[in-house]
C-alpha cells in the first residue's frame, strides 16, 4: 500500500468528542472539544486544548475549572451544535436541549444526558499557537450506575460514546478485545 505525504495540520484521529461545560459569574456555557485526553493517572489529570477566541476559553481561564462530559452517539446533533454556535450569543444548553446538574467540587454544571462527567480544576495553561492547552486535575468522576458491574468494575464500553474522526462524528462500537488479550493464554475446557 502506498502512502502520500499529507499537510501537517492533519492530526491523529479518531479523538474523543466531548462536551466541556464551564461557569463564571452567573454564566454557564457548553463547548464541543475534540482535543482532550488523559495525561496522568496518579494524580489523575487530563487536558483540553481551546482556541483563545472561544467564549468558553474566557470562562475557564477566569474560573479555573470545567467539566468534561462524555456524550453518547445519540447526542451527536447536540455535540455538533455546541461546536458551531457561540455561547456568547445563545444559551447552548437550551438550544441543544441539554440539562444541567450541579457538580460537587466546581461551579460548572454536569450535563445530565452524558453517562460520564469529569470535574476538573485547571493546574496550568500552556499557550501552544492556535490553541492553549489547559492541564487539569480530576476532582471527581460521575458515572451512570449501569456502567458499573456488581464487582465495582467500570464498563465504559457500554456507554455508546461518540468520537470525532477527521470531520465526521462516529459511534464507538463493540470492543474488539480487552487490554492484554493478545498475549493471554486460552483456557482449555475440562475434559478435553
Amino acid at each position: 500500500m502506498s502512502k502520500v505525504v499529507w499537510k501537517p495540520g492533519t492530526m491523529l484521529y479518531p479523538v474523543p468528542a466531548v462536551l466541556v461545560s464551564s461557569h463564571y459569574e452567573g454564566t454557564d456555557n457548553v463547548l464541543t472539544v475534540s482535543w482532550a485526553g488523559t495525561v496522568c493517572t496518579e494524580p489523575p489529570m487530563l487536558s483540553i486544548s481551546l482556541r483563545p477566541e472561544r467564549h468558553s476559553y474566557r470562562l475557564i481561564k477566569a474560573s479555573g475549572e470545567f467539566v468534561v462530559n462524555l456524550p453518547t452517539a445519540e447526542l451527536a446533533r447536540a455535540v455538533d451544535l455546541c461546536g458551531v454556535k457561540s455561547g456568547s450569543r445563545t444559551d447552548k444548553f437550551a438550544l441543544a436541549k441539554l440539562s444541567r446538574r450541579p457538580a460537587r467540587h466546581v461551579g460548572a454544571p454536569l450535563i445530565a444526558e452524558c453517562p460520564v462527567c469529569i470535574e476538573c480544576r485547571v493546574k496550568e495553561v500552556m499557550p501552544l499557537g492556535s490553541h492553549d492547552l489547559f492541564l487539569a486535575e480530576v476532582l471527581a468522576v460521575h458515572a451512570e450506575e449501569s456502567l458499573i458491574d456488581s464487582k465495582g468494575k467500570f464498563h465504559l464500553e457500554r456507554a455508546g460514546l461518540l468520537c470525532y474522526n477527521h470531520g465526521h462524528y462516529c459511534a464507538v462500537t463493540k470492543p474488539l478485545g480487552a487490554f492484554g488479550f493478545s498475549v493471554r493464554k486460552k483456557r482449555t475446557k475440562k475434559g478435553s
